[in-house]
């Protein structure tokens, strides 16, 4: 790996010198982290504990992340309560159990306790998915907070079915790694977990979220068998009477994005030597696979659909720099039903489209060289993803963030099989 100074900006590069290598674990990876990204070294020196990242050994000798066993904290904020198997939450489900008596009778553990300010809201069922609506919203009433996330939790679970029915089999559930009643910021939290390490789908780590209230989640790390894009659509409830939505379809290979100017040009040969051609053939294959003239309508289209929108512009923290895409988009809008039902209609269609990609045999690697090139790049990347969530979800649910971005950014360690142990 080398380091150097281009324009200002520290870009590293790597070069394949081994048909295999060891990824460092995730707890070393972070420690590197911590060495070389200043702006990150306050949040390690207080949470690196907090965090739980612990290197288990699973299947085929890879490390897991952290221990998804129960345990009790002096500090109740960081203990772990068990909850009640993947199978055995499904029959509590159907039988009509509420999340608040699923969390009560999974254990007698402390649940952790509430960060924010806010009071827990009462569970609400989920309302169906919303119709697809038409780009520019009516002026409708406020949206409940509590009706919002259930609106579009419902519809992004609608696209997990759709998913799920695609890849089949190979799309395996993580119970382990997943929550079936766990609280987060005070509101009930739910996080489904699923891998398929198969050529079929070739998915690293889904992670579909939902805290009750509060944010509606949907993350994709595609394994290293195809070039798909790596996907981010999240919602957030933010003060009560606005909605925050974070949209990202983030290309597979570096294509010095975060040194892009305010004019839309790159540095060029004479800042970047010759790798500047090698970014601009990434970027240029990103386009032509991914970043069509629909896919960009669509995602420009959202701010001038959503009433009362204002465009986030905050300059990112390196780790966010580099795993934004050019289609990453931020946006915070009215609490409004129309608002709901448009960031609704563009997640589906959002998670068609990587449906599509992943199913799609023309986006595979060929075996080899470009499968374990894709398999560095992946590693450090989803290192950077996490590293810029947990500054995120600090920032936002205190020590319940660390415990939501260990969780929500899945195993670090085993990019290469799609993350199976």
């Amino acid at each position: 790996i080398e380091s150097g100074m281009h324009g200002g900006m520290l870009i590293f590069s790597c070069s394949l010198r081994r048909a295999k290598m060891r990824l460092p674990t995730a707890a070393a990876a972070i420690i590197l982290l911590a060495g070389s990204t200043g702006a990150f070294n306050p949040q390690l020196a207080g949470h690196r504990a907090s965090t739980q990242l612990h290197n288990e050994i699973g299947a085929g000798g890879m490390a897991d992340t952290r221990n998804p066993d129960a345990f009790e904290h002096e500090d109740p904020r960081k203990s772990i309560s068990a909850a009640p198997s993947f199978e055995e939450y499904l029959k509590q489900r159907e039988a009509g159990v509420s999340s608040a008596e699923v969390a009560g009778a999974s254990s007698a553990v402390s649940a952790p306790t509430p960060v924010a300010a806010v009071p827990a809201p009462a569970p609400q069922p989920a309302a169906p998915a919303p119709a697809p609506v038409a780009a520019a919203p009516a002026a409708g009433g406020s949206a409940g907070a509590d009706a919002a996330i259930a609106t579009l939790s419902a519809s992004q679970s609608s696209s997990m079915d759709k998913i799920a029915s695609a890849i089949g089999p190979d799309l395996e559930l993580k119970p382990d790694l997943s929550w079936a009643a766990e609280t987060v910021g005070g509101a009930a939290a739910t996080l489904d977990g699923r891998e398929a390490p198969g050529a079929n789908g070739n998915v690293a780590w889904l992670a579909n979220v939902e805290i009750a209230g509060k944010m509606s989640s949907l993350t994709i790390f595609n394994g290293p068998l195809t070039d798909v894009p790596h996907i981010l659509s999240r919602a957030v409830v933010v003060d009560g009477d606005k909605i925050r939505f974070t949209l990202d379809i983030r290309p597979r290979a570096y294509g010095a994005y975060e040194l892009r100017d305010a004019a839309g040009n790159f540095p060029g040969p004479d800042v970047l030597g010759r790798d500047a051609f090698t970014y601009s053939g990434n970027r240029k294959d990103y386009d032509t696979k991914f970043g069509t003239d629909e896919v960009v309508a669509l995602v420009e289209s959202v701010a001038s659909s959503l009433e009362g929108a204002i465009v986030n512009t905050d300059e990112p923290g390196e780790p966010e720099s580099l795993v934004r895409g050019p289609l990453y988009l931020d946006v915070t809008a009215s609490l409004t039903d129309g608002n709901v039902a448009v960031i609704s209609d563009v997640r589906a269609k959002v998670a068609d489209y990587w449906l599509g990609w992943a199913m799609d045999n023309s986006h595979a690697h060929r075996p080899g060289a470009p499968v374990n090139s894709q398999y560095v790049y992946d590693s450090k990347y989803k290192i950077n993803a996490y590293t810029a969530l947990l500054e995120e979800y600090k920032a936002m649910l205190g020590e319940d963030g660390v415990t939501l971005a260990a969780a929500e950014s899945g195993p670090l360690d085993e990019a290469y099989v799609g993350g199976g142990s």
